[in-house]
């Protein structure tokens, strides 16, 4: 068993992988100077553009565009990119509020959809009838226009297709390898030959990705502790005072790198419940009220953000390697 699949086998045993997909249709047409009846020759593409054009106002979409970046960001805050972001990985501490906020959005989404569509019939009439009025104001064909707008509309059992909030949560798991038992035939043994090659170099380039990742994602949370105290500290100094949602901004931050630390990152982690201790036993209140403890907010911010930036830049390869005996643990109980 190698080093890289006992590091698979420990990440496995922290999280899962995660794929949000949302899509609903977007109103929108690429016109072409043949829509207006124009020749595309006589067109001089420097001065004259056409591009997408909404085909309803955006204002009918925006709900479900909010929606849309709304789970886009709760997946990126949640989650590691993994296998250069083919897909994402999600430890199991956040597992259950990751789950319950997609619920809950998927349910938001599914409603503003079933409004959209119930009342797509009269929203299209009410769309041709504004491009009518555009389009009779326009250069070129008016008629030919508007039929290529009409085109676009897609029909009401195509519209259904286009709208879905697809959550969907893997376990991570290398291919099997084939076995050539009760093969006689050559091609079939020519076939399991192939198979094996395929799921051995999948098995190598998700194994050897392994410890990478887990280098990758206790950088990046360090590289992110400092660049909170970056804006912190900017925030601070351009207005000379300090107020309460900065502070909470740390202190979510501190609950946050807790339930993401899947690697078990101990010094960032002490360094943070350091400055929980030191920076967040005070309000907002008392540091405007004293120069003096504003002053050791500055000095304790600076100094979070100089260790962060010190420990994003060490060689992680002890820790790594502590991690992957996790999976060599279970290994060792199940022999």
């Amino acid at each position: 068993m190698s080093d890289d699949t006992t590091f698979l086998d420990a990440l496995t045993r922290r999280g899962v992988l995660l794929s949000v997909s949302v899509r609903y249709w977007r109103a929108r047409k690429k016109l072409n100077p043949e829509d207006l009846g124009l020749a595309r020759d006589r067109v001089d593409e420097r001065l004259f553009a056409l591009g997408h054009k909404r085909l309803v106002p955006k204002e009918r979409l925006q709900s479900l565009k909010l929606l849309e970046s709304r789970a886009h960001a709760l997946v990126e805050e949640s989650t590691f990119p993994f296998l250069g972001g083919v897909a994402r990985y999600l430890p199991d501490t956040k597992l259950e509020e990751v789950n319950v906020r997609l619920d809950t959005l998927k349910q938001e989404f599914d409603s503003e959809t079933e409004r959209f569509v119930s009342t797509y019939a009269s929203l299209r009439e009410s769309a041709l009838a504004e491009w009518r009025q555009a389009a009779g104001e326009l250069d070129g064909d008016p008629v030919r226009l508007l039929a290529a707008v009409r085109d676009a509309f897609p029909g009401p059992v195509d519209l259904a297709r286009r709208f879905g909030f697809d959550i969907r949560l893997f376990q991570i798991a290398v291919p099997e390898l084939p076995t050539t038992q009760l093969v006689a035939l050559g091609d079939q043994l020519e076939l399991v030959r192939v198979r094996r090659q395929a799921a051995l170099q999948a098995r190598q380039q998700i194994e050897s990705s392994c410890s990478e990742f887990v280098a990758d994602c206790v950088g990046e949370l360090r590289q992110q502790t400092a660049q909170l105290c970056t804006e912190m500290l900017e925030t601070v100094n351009s207005t000379g005072s300090v107020h309460q949602k900065t502070l909470n901004r740390l202190l979510r931050f501190i609950e946050r790198f807790g339930d993401l630390n899947f690697a078990d990152d101990r010094e960032m982690a002490a360094e943070l419940e350091r400055t929980r201790a030191e920076l967040l036993s005070r309000s907002a209140g008392e540091y405007r009220d004293s120069d003096m403890a504003r002053n050791g907010l500055v000095q304790g911010l600076s100094r979070l953000r100089q260790r962060a930036r010190d420990l994003a830049t060490e060689d992680v390869s002890g820790l790594v390697e502590s991690f992957g005996r996790m999976g060599q643990r279970r290994f060792a109980l199940a022999g």
